[in-house]
């Protein structure tokens, strides 16, 4: 169900209208808790929903803090998700990425900071699949929302000295050095646009100036559409594998750069529908990880984001060519090879133009 059709059930008069700007003034908040916990925007919309059902019936006197009763709320409900959800995520056909989220509109909130950013960006996203459903309840909590540990153990109905032990542990399990070194947002940007430069020109030597030697590739189809099964891994495969995702790209699909999970992104449409949304995690100057979701179910919500206006942060769009790379032939100091239609032959080595 989506946010539009979510409002508070009706109740007589001047109150029904003062407890549905209420709940519509905490949704926006109540909707990125239950995105955090739960890496899918659809189910953090049916969470809301759900909250806004319980709020309807709930005696409003005996509420004091509305912002924390429906915390508490969206919180147990997550968990209650994320107990179903990882069941089924065992079961998902391929790599499971969480739902994209088109950024600029506020959907997730204010992400004027790089902290921010990084809360909400798809590789901690899917770190945080690591984390048991309560570890992931408190880390959300106290690093998106700056909960105390006494508010997250009123929430969790946990106590205070165990919400830190929690805290403590599912900072360990997520511990990522390069975080500490993410690069400047320009950097980040201008990687994003020469990749997309470089892939519409079937610049082979481009993308692999842009590449680390160790970047891994991974695609999510969900068995609703044709994608890699198993992350493609390394440079020289993931080329391959992009030669040939080139020579399979229907004509008249369009890129655009947008800001998805507060990160520069690939948006790839034909005639007006979600094809695909790339993000792309940087380190040392290089694009180290690629993550595509192609899953139509996941694509549901930033489609209507794009139906409703949501901007795209460079408003410039570009078709990719159906053919994809052209005739070039490339070779390194230990194999020769050919693109051609986007065929990539490779015996060994790192390819290079000539």
């Amino acid at each position: 169900m989506t946010s539009e059709t979510a409002q508070p059930l009706a109740q007589d008069g001047g109150d029904a209208d003062a407890s549905a700007a209420e709940f519509t003034a905490h949704r926006p908040r109540m909707f990125g808790l239950a995105y955090r916990m739960l890496g899918s925007a659809e189910e953090a919309e049916d969470t809301v929903q759900d909250a806004c059902l319980r709020w309807s019936g709930a005696d409003r006197a005996a509420i004091d803090r509305p912002a924390a009763w429906l915390a508490t709320v969206v919180t147990r409900l997550g968990l209650n998700r994320l107990a179903s959800a990882r069941a089924q995520r065992e079961e998902y056909a391929g790599p499971w990425l969480p739902e994209p989220a088109l950024t600029r509109d506020g959907v997730l909130g204010p992400l004027e900071s790089a902290e921010r950013r990084d809360a909400v960006s798809t590789a901690l996203l899917v770190l945080l699949e690591r984390l048991a459903p309560t570890e992931r309840a408190v880390y959300v909590l106290r690093e998106a929302f700056a909960y105390s540990h006494r508010e997250i153990a009123g929430i969790l109905e946990l106590s205070e000295a165990d919400c830190r032990q929690v805290y403590g542990r599912a900072v360990r399990r997520l511990e990522r050095p390069e975080a500490r070194f993410a690069p400047p947002e320009e950097q980040r940007r201008r990687l994003v646009e020469s990749f997309v430069a470089a892939a519409r020109e079937g610049d082979l030597a481009g993308l692999e100036r842009l590449l680390a030697e160790d970047v891994v590739w991974w695609s999510d189809g969900g068995g609703r559409v044709s994608a890699a099964r198993r992350p493609v891994v390394g440079r020289e495969a993931v080329l391959r594998f992009l030669a040939g995702v080139a020579r399979r790209t229907e004509e008249g699909t369009e890129a655009a750069l947008a800001e998805v999970n507060g990160a520069p992104a690939l948006v790839s449409r034909l005639r007006g529908t979600l094809l695909a949304v790339t993000t792309f995690e940087v380190r040392d100057g290089a694009i180290s990880g690629v993550r595509v979701v192609m899953n139509p179910d996941k694509l549901a919500f930033a489609n209507r984001q794009l139906a409703a206006g949501s901007p795209l942060e460079w408003d410039t769009r570009s078709e990719i060519p159906r053919r994809g790379f052209p005739r070039r032939v490339f070779r390194s100091e230990t194999c020769r090879g050919e693109i051609s239609r986007g065929r990539c032959h490779v015996s060994g080595g790192s390819p290079v133009l000539s």
